[in-house]
């Protein structure tokens, strides 16, 4: 038999209390909500040792994930992100004023922008990138490889059910 978690409980509650309600859902959207809140609390964790924050690391990682020359226009950076255009404009200027990003007209198009990382950046994101996947790995250390993948692929599929897609 399985271990019981804390979600286990709250469901043998409400099963005492209302056992006339299907409350399996709760159980999911429990554990997905908690699993959500213990993994940010050890990423935020992670990126204050480093000295940022983690919306820091997603526009970092975004531009260096890009490619070569780790460029992208404010609309590009905002699409992947579920932040704002104000909002993004505010994180680059933060960026810039660390010296992580510059920002600069196309000389082609004088009414569009471009982001791109600096040489610091792309070193601070290629070094913290390693940590943060060595703090995502030993999240995951209580999971073999097969249910990694199975959780891995339910969630992909929950996720687009919801609409998720790129």
């Amino acid at each position: 038999m399985a271990m019981a978690d804390t979600v286990d409980e709250f469901l043998e509650q409400w099963a005492k209390q209302r056992p006339d309600l299907d409350v399996s859902p709760m159980g999911v959207i429990g554990r997905l909500s908690r699993a959500s809140r213990f993994a940010e609390r050890s990423v935020r964790a992670y990126f204050a040792e480093e000295g940022m924050e983690p919306w820091e690391f997603d526009v970092l990682a975004t531009l260096r994930r890009s490619g070569p020359p780790y460029t992208l226009t404010p609309k590009e950076l905002v699409s992947t992100t579920m932040v704002g255009s104000a909002a993004m404009t505010h994180r680059v200027d933060r960026l810039i004023a660390r010296g992580l990003v510059s920002r600069a007209v196309d000389p082609d198009n004088r009414r569009r922008l471009f982001v791109s990382l600096t040489d610091e950046g792309i070193a601070l994101v290629d070094r913290v990138v390693e940590g943060h996947l060595a703090n995502e790995h030993r999240l995951l250390e209580g999971l073999d490889a097969g249910e990694r993948e199975e959780l891995n692929r339910l969630l992909r599929r929950f996720l687009e059910s919801l609409g998720d897609h790129p």
